[in-house]
């Protein structure tokens, strides 16, 4: 009966452990999409640091030891405003109080052009849809940012939908420990071995 008790609490004690490092510290997330090309893949499967824009109090938006605050260029994962059952990830362009325009592709902060080194386009700089080329102005609200998809021209982001609240984010995207090309021929090449322990930038 000791060692079955020890086992059972062995294996309690395990449990324990993984919902808590799942919940307060990091949290695997597969990309399903292309909306972040060329930075991320379809396929592939990254941990997302929980802990570094603060700890949620579990089931609420709350936030203790709130002492970083996400930065312009952090890539990150959050409940999608629109539909609570989905997660999204995108890349941080506006912060709060910042003044966001779109005028032919070129993204503008607060009038000034900016120097974009995330964005990849797909379409001709002569296509001008709204508002996915042509946007705004708008000014972030407070406790906000303004996110956009590294593609571009293929990424469904504030532009459509609005800004991301502070406590619907859910962490930083941090390193991708696997990947698999789906759409790949042969199963050599269905791993990309090339990107795991990729730092996520």
């Amino acid at each position: 009966m000791g060692v079955v008790q020890e086992y059972a609490e062995s294996i309690i004690i395990a449990i324990i452990i993984a919902l808590f490092i799942r919940a307060f510290v990091v949290q695997a997330f597969k990309i399903p999409s292309g909306s972040m090309k060329p930075t991320l893949l379809i396929g592939d499967h990254l941990l997302v640091n929980k802990f570094i824009y603060g700890v949620h109090i579990p089931f609420t938006e709350i936030k203790v030891f709130d002492y970083h605050k996400p930065q312009r260029g952090d890539i990150i994962v959050f409940t999608y405003p629109v539909d609570q059952s989905k997660d999204f990830i995108k890349r941080v362009i506006g912060l709060p109080g910042e003044t966001i325009e779109i005028r032919k592709k070129k993204i503008y902060i607060n009038g000034k052009p900016f120097a974009d080194p995330y964005g990849s386009y797909l379409d001709p700089d002569t296509v001008n849809q709204v508002p996915r080329d042509n946007f705004g102005p708008v000014v972030v609200p407070e406790n906000h940012v303004f996110v956009m998809g590294d593609n571009r021209d293929r990424s469904y982001d504030s532009r459509f939908w609005g800004f991301v609240d502070y406590g619907k984010i859910k962490g930083k995207a941090w390193i991708i420990y696997w990947s698999w090309d789906s759409q790949a021929k042969k199963l050599t090449q269905k791993v990309r071995v090339d990107r795991f322990a990729h730092l996520i930038r």
